[in-house]
């Protein structure tokens, strides 16, 4: 088991390291990025442990805008998932100096995720309630997520991908932003995938937009 892991860091590791040149050349663009990694333990038919890690920048790398850290421990019913997570997210918010001031939460989240295949195409819908400690704030919100995966050919690593996630608050400012990515992505084999795509994220106070760079690891 511990070979296995350690093989498989490395596949993760030299995927960064080749992304690294496409990075550097886009340093000079106003396009934030976010590199993101999803891992899964799945302990048997019924448990699993989820973890992820997402570093996301202001612009290509470098410019931390936000580090996010979460579990979650589920269990499988039915081809269905609920999960009792926890989060630790770290931002670095401009002020009107264009200094930074660094913000923590600390969350707990419940969620609830259930899955349909058509042919090719798989849709996943995933429906999260958080509880938001944020510094001296308590803040509750809603999300829900609607994503699709079309196969190229079932013999083919290749895949599309898309997804739309709308976030609510219980509080008077009730919308409070949405989620629009395209990706393309590669199934390297049944533990490992990747993925490239491009996202929209509209805020009540604007929009932004965001390269990522996703790896999947299931083991």
């Amino acid at each position: 088991m511990i070979g296995f892991i350690s093989k498989a860091c490395r596949q993760v590791a030299l995927t960064f390291v080749l992304m690294l040149p496409c990075l550097t050349a886009a340093q000079n663009s106003d396009l934030g990025n976010w590199l993101i990694y999803f891992g899964n333990k799945q302990f048997n038919q019924k448990w699993n442990l989820h973890h992820e890690v997402q570093y996301r920048n202001y612009n290509a790398i470098g410019d931390l805008e936000q580090l996010l850290l979460r579990t979650g421990l589920g269990y499988s019913f039915s081809g269905n998932n609920v999960l009792l997570g926890y989060g630790y997210i770290l931002s670095e918010n401009y002020n009107e100096d264009y200094t930074k001031s660094s913000v923590n939460e600390h969350r707990i989240y419940q969620q609830f995720i259930t899955k349909q295949a058509i042919g090719s195409v798989a849709l996943t819908h995933r429906y999260r309630f958080e509880q938001r400690f944020v510094e001296d704030d308590f803040k509750l919100r809603f999300r829900y997520f609607l994503s699709v995966n079309i196969l190229f050919k079932t013999d083919k690593p290749w895949y599309l991908s898309a997804y739309n996630e709308i976030f609510l608050n219980t509080e008077s400012d009730i919308f409070d932003r949405n989620r629009l990515y395209g990706g393309l992505g590669y199934k390297l084999n049944e533990k490992l995938k990747f993925e490239l795509g491009y996202m929209n994220q509209f805020l009540q106070e604007g929009s932004r937009d965001q390269i990522n760079m996703i790896t999947f690891f299931n083991f």
